[in-house]
């Protein structure tokens, strides 16, 4: 790592935590600086390794942090690999969901039998792009599932009330809960592992 003493960490980061990691960037509470991917690469493990492959190389000489989860690339170990393999790490968390909840695996002890659709301001105009068939269609789609979380990093989730009603009807799925997290779960996952990153 050769980054220069004056010069902030890096954090290569999902798009889908964008709103997050830059209100915790503009208001001080993380010194750091962010490339964002784009969020609709997870549709795609193979497009989004390669993206992660690509971006990591080019800031190699930075020694940045992944803000990626465990299983962002596949359920085989994917994630670690690419980070023994571009000489860095990521954040311990499973997903995105999880980051927001605390990391360390937090999101099993909420969804243990993985029946919870969640979703976050950003996650829901993600989630918005898989419900373009008929009613029907889409609640075939989710009939596998119990119900909807809303994560609220940022207290703001009654602004999208209209479209979450919406979602929320096209897929059959109720909405089971609404949890206010604030920011400070994924400020303390940064920071570990920032400070992994320096030790």
């Amino acid at each position: 790592m050769h980054r220069r003493p004056n010069q902030k960490p890096l954090l290569i980061a999902c798009g889908i935590l964008q709103p997050e990691i830059g209100a915790l960037i503009s208001n001080g509470d993380i010194k750091a600086e962010a490339v964002f991917l784009n969020k609709y690469l997870h549709n795609d493990y193979q497009k989004l390794h390669d993206a992660l492959k690509a971006i990591l190389h080019r800031y190699r000489q930075r020694g940045p942090v992944v803000v990626y989860g465990d299983l962002c690339l596949g359920f085989n170990g994917e994630m670690k690999a690419l980070m023994a393999e571009c000489g860095t790490l990521n954040v311990n968390a499973l997903n995105c969901i999880d980051c927001l909840l605390g990391g360390k695996g937090k999101l099993l002890k909420t969804d243990p039998d993985h029946e919870l659709f969640f979703l976050t301001p950003a996650f829901l105009e993600f989630s918005e792009n898989l419900i373009l068939g008929t009613r029907k269609e889409n609640r075939q789609r989710f009939n596998m599932l119990r119900g909807i979380h809303l994560i609220d990093p940022q207290g703001d989730m009654d602004r999208y009330r209209k479209r979450i009603e919406h979602f929320s009807d096209q897929t059959g799925l109720p909405v089971l809960e609404h949890r206010v997290v604030g920011l400070a779960l994924i400020k303390t996952v940064i920071q570990d592992a920032l400070q992994r990153r320096q030790a």
